[in-house]
């Protein structure tokens, strides 16, 4: 019914626009008191799905990735999907608007989107008033800095999002390569990365022992264009900051064998879908054999099938997370997949 009805319909919106309606629609379907009926339809609940990765237990590996649900409106209604776990955000400090519009763009010959939307967000403090709210299914915090704050002063932005969503999530996401933020991306080199990232553990290790209670998972999001030199410093980077794993990868600066219109594929910002699949898959297991599976991978990138899924996991991906695939497949898709990993 999705691909048949319900997403022609919806693509012949803009992107941005048609993304608020679909949240208005599944927050009306739960006002309404379908969530239990949504639940029971495309939920796969089985114990030999749970996976134990970094300290916490997920019910299934199906995530839904971060730039989906940026401002925390909507996580208890998504996870009626069946999603394992969903990713907020990513959260700034202070809020703001994000780049210009037009910034999403479908790529359908491509099955692909390229956004640009520029760490867009009501800011983080909003959004801890927003996971007040009870909810059964575990959250990731993603979190950045905002555009005007100079990369000499990013850790502080970065320390103000940890502080205020410690007590509100179950892990955390560093996000330095989001390509739509200016000069974002050099804070993924070795020697300021590694500067956050030990600011980030030992403000985790303060709150740790100031709670009593274990520490929260710090992960870090990484690009699909980082060269097989760059990967070896983020394996050494894991080594040395002890952080709990990595999320391969964000979207590509890439513009490859795409097959949409020249207009589509110049447009500036990140591509994300089905070109991004083999990238991702590269990185998750260049990332795997070369650190000997030191540390725990969400692979997200290009997931539009149960065997798109079935190959992150093989190359060494723990967990997965889908965004791109979610727009294009329908939520069917979540249970596809967990149903494809019961029967491998």
């Amino acid at each position: 019914m999705y691909k048949l009805i319900i997403r022609p319909i919806l693509f012949l919106f803009d992107p941005e626009r048609v993304h608020y309606i679909s949240f208005s629609l599944i927050k009306f379907a739960s006002n309404i008191g379908l969530s239990k009926l949504i639940r029971n339809h495309y939920a796969q609940n089985d114990t030999r799905l749970e996976r134990q990765v970094f300290g916490l237990k997920f019910k299934n590996p199906v995530g839904l990735a971060a730039g989906f649900d940026k401002n925390a409106l909507l996580y208890n209604e998504l996870s009626d999907f069946g999603f394992g776990f969903i990713e907020i955000g990513t959260l700034t400090p202070k809020p703001q608007e994000g780049n210009p519009k037009q910034r999403l763009f479908r790529l359908k010959a491509d099955k692909a989107i390229i956004n640009r939307m520029g760490f867009n967000n009501k800011g983080v403090f909003d959004a801890v008033e927003q996971l007040k709210k009870k909810h059964n299914v575990l959250i990731g915090g993603n979190i950045g800095k905002n555009k005007v704050t100079p990369n000499d002063e990013a850790i502080k932005d970065y320390l103000i999002c940890f502080d205020a969503l410690f007590d509100h999530v179950d892990y955390f996401v560093v996000n330095v390569s989001s390509p739509n933020t200016p000069g974002l991306r050099e804070l993924q080199d070795k020697e300021p990365l590694t500067a956050l990232l030990k600011e980030l553990q030992k403000e985790n290790d303060k709150y740790a022992l100031k709670k009593k209670i274990q520490r929260k998972p710090i992960l870090l999001k990484i690009a699909p264009d980082l060269t097989e030199d760059q990967l070896l410093d983020i394996i050494a980077i894991v080594e040395s900051t002890k952080i709990d794993g990595i999320i391969a990868t964000n979207t590509t600066i890439s513009r490859a064998d795409l097959k949409s219109d020249l207009f589509l594929v110049e447009q500036a910002g990140g591509l994300s879908g089905k070109p991004l699949k083999d990238r991702s898959t590269e990185v998750i297991r260049f990332l795997s054999e070369k650190s000997n599976k030191a540390f725990p991978i969400i692979g997200v990138g290009g997931i539009h099938s149960p065997e798109d899924a079935l190959e992150k996991l093989e190359a060494g991906a723990d967990l997965i997370q889908l965004w791109t695939g979610f727009v294009y497949e329908g939520p069917g898709l979540i249970k596809k997949i967990n149903k494809a990993i019961l029967q491998d």
